[in-house]
């Protein structure tokens, strides 16, 4: 990411403002800024909105002001990092809530004619995920073959137009060692690299 017209959205996607995660996106969002890019960084801890799609697509709600600057961060970025903890094997609900509130059919995708498949209206743009967990990557694979992984990937970010080209998981975070977490930082650096 060294193009110095870049533009990099950093979305901290912790509920908590003072987590592991938010050390990890301010360290990903300076390493894109030294590196030249133009970058946004979002917390997730300060986006007040409902994050409940009451309505599902039946009726579209009022964004709030802080889904309104997300969702124009996303248009003009050309690189998404998202940054996460897996709580229960996903999201926690406040970025799963960030997500349905935004990616709405006419916004991120949209169908067209007798079509099955969705227009990708957020083609055009990279993702980049790192995921926070304490459940170890081989066990992620091997017991439940990366369910939230490939959700994200294929069903939310592709769907959209998103292409990932990066996703990585990092931990156990409950046992971390100050040296782990320091090479946790350096993950989040190359990330955005």
């Amino acid at each position: 990411m060294t193009n110095p017209s870049a533009r990099v959205l950093v979305l901290d996607g912790h509920p908590d403002g003072t987590s592991l995660c938010s050390a990890l996106a301010a360290a990903a969002a300076e390493t894109a800024q030294t590196r030249g890019a133009e970058v946004r960084l979002l917390r997730l801890s300060a986006m007040q909105f409902d994050p409940n799609l009451a309505h599902g697509y039946k009726q579209r709600m009022e964004h709030e002001p802080d889904l309104v600057a997300f969702l124009d961060a996303v248009r003009w970025c050309d690189t998404f990092i998202l940054i996460h903890p897996m709580w229960w094997g996903a999201a926690p609900a406040k970025l799963k809530g960030l997500i349905d509130r935004v990616f709405l059919p006419g916004i991120a995708f949209a169908y067209e004619g007798d079509g099955h498949f969705p227009k990708k209206l957020f083609e055009g743009r990279t993702a980049r995920v790192l995921i926070t967990t304490d459940t170890p990557s081989w066990y992620l694979w091997l017991g439940y073959r990366n369910g939230w992984l490939n959700v994200l990937r294929r069903q939310i970010l592709d769907f959209v137009g998103l292409r990932v080209t990066h996703m990585k998981t990092v931990g156990t975070i409950r046992d971390a060692t100050p040296a782990r977490i320091a090479g946790f930082i350096e993950t989040a650096r190359k990330l955005a690299a």
